[in-house]
């Protein structure tokens, strides 16, 4: 006897799961196919370094923000002016409040295409499982996307916002923002903008809470570099540079293990210590088969990503590089460099209130529960992105990516975003919008 109607799409999903195929495509409407497709353009536009395709990005989301009736400036900070910052703006009906800046940046970070399972320019959409694989999928060509098709829902309602709305597209984020938003921050033209909250972006969740971020850790990079005495490979001797240089990377390693595992204890999150990790290291001399293997060399060098929480004492991470790490009676000198704002204008750490005391929190707290969600405890971003810019402003801004129960895979091989998740994220988008825009206080 046939089965019911009603459980025919049951024993269908069981006979396809058994088998091993794809299951149905998602029944999405025509707005929310095209929404995806114009998402995956964006993708296949190859802004990755050292190369990126800022023309291309701007030749597809100027005209797609001017067909929704925004306006359109771009700004040069550099003299070749190959490296264009897009500004769109919806503008507000009460122009004397300050406005609210949504950011996002248009490079990423580059991919080797030997690693993935699908070319990482290609936006390849899997029909089984909804995951676009795409260099920037996360990491955050999502995010522009989401924020125009926010705007396309909040006007096709007839909202209008009281505040201006600013849509702020830069370049060279991923290398550490020097001729995009650092520039922007420092401009008469930014300014103008008198901006009161920007919005930038944030990190997965992999669970079915939203993830957001009040502060950046501070960026500093060390080089340290160790002498000794050449010698053959085979002599045992005190002072040799390689040697020198080990007993440098074991100090520094013996620390980096303490504050990692106050996060593997689950004392602190990946935000709240220090991390310092060796990124590269040199020494040796060259020979036309590799290096020469019986000779001890008198020069060696390793470098350090340093990262710091805001309210970290750095005069006591400088005195630690001084006497512990790099000590100048093992031969040894150092360089740290400070990469990016420490301390706001005022003087103090840079980070955005979480609290009554900001406004501005509890507007976009009201307003993720009105789309339905829910945000895990605000933590301060591992990384750091162009949000800190504008903090040492003194203005509030929160890093915030509309990504559940999706894995961590910012700069990672296979990174993906699943279509279900991205549209989600325009819908959020759409309440945060209108709650910030509309906030009179």
């Amino acid at each position: 006897m046939a089965a019911p109607l009603r459980h025919r799409p049951l024993l269908l999903a069981v006979v396809l799961l058994i088998s091993g195929l794809p299951r149905p495509a998602h029944p999405f409407t025509e707005l929310e196919s095209d929404q995806i497709a114009r998402f995956q353009e964006y993708l296949r536009i190859r802004t990755a370094h050292p190369s990126p395709d800022y023309a291309g990005a701007a030749a597809f989301l100027l005209p797609y923000a001017a067909s929704l009736g925004l306006h359109t400036t771009t700004l040069h900070f550099t003299p070749c002016k190959t490296k264009p910052l897009l500004l769109l703006t919806w503008p507000g009906t009460d122009p004397s409040l300050p406005s609210v800046l949504l950011n996002s940046h248009m490079d990423s970070v580059p991919a080797e295409p030997e690693l993935w399972s699908h070319p990482p320019f290609a936006a390849h959409r899997d029909p089984a499982t909804g995951r676009i694989y795409a260099r920037g999928a996360q990491d955050d060509k999502c995010l522009p996307v989401q924020y125009l098709e926010a705007i396309r829902g909040l006007r096709a309602a007839g909202f209008a916002p009281a505040r201006t709305v600013h849509i702020s597209l830069v370049p060279d984020e991923e290398t550490g923002g020097v001729d995009g938003f650092e520039k922007f921050a420092r401009s008469e033209e930014f300014r103008a903008l008198n901006v009161g909250f920007m919005l930038d972006e944030g990190q997965a969740s992999p669970t079915d809470a939203f993830r957001v971020f009040y502060a950046d850790r501070l960026v500093w990079r060390l080089i340290v570099k160790a002498a000794g005495a050449p010698g053959h490979g085979s002599r045992m001797f005190d002072g040799a540079a390689v040697g020198n240089l080990m007993d440098c990377v074991e100090t520094v390693a013996g620390f980096r293990e303490a504050q990692f595992g106050k996060v593997k204890a689950g004392e602190k999150g990946p935000g709240e210590v220090v991390s310092v990790n060796p990124v590269y290291m040199k020494a040796g001399i060259p020979s036309p088969t590799g290096f020469v293997m019986n000779i001890q060399p008198s020069e060696a060098e390793v470098g350090f990503d340093l990262r710091l929480p805001p309210t970290e004492d750095i005069e006591q991470i400088k005195r630690r590089v001084k006497e512990e790490w790099a000590p100048a009676h093992k031969n040894l000198t150092y360089e740290l460099m400070q990469k990016g704002p420490v301390m706001d204008v005022a003087g103090r750490p840079i980070f955005t209130a979480t609290n009554e005391s900001n406004p501005w929190w509890s507007v976009f707290e009201q307003a993720i529960t009105s789309a339905g969600g829910k945000l895990s405890k605000p933590e301060i971003l591992s990384s750091t992105t162009d949000s800190r810019f504008v903090r040492q402003l003194g203005i509030p801004a929160l890093g915030f990516s509309p990504m559940t129960n999706t894995p961590i895979l910012l700069h990672d091989n296979n990174e993906f975003l699943e279509d279900k998740v991205f549209l989600r994220g325009i819908k959020v988008y759409e309440h945060v919008i209108r709650a910030l825009s509309s906030f009179q206080g």
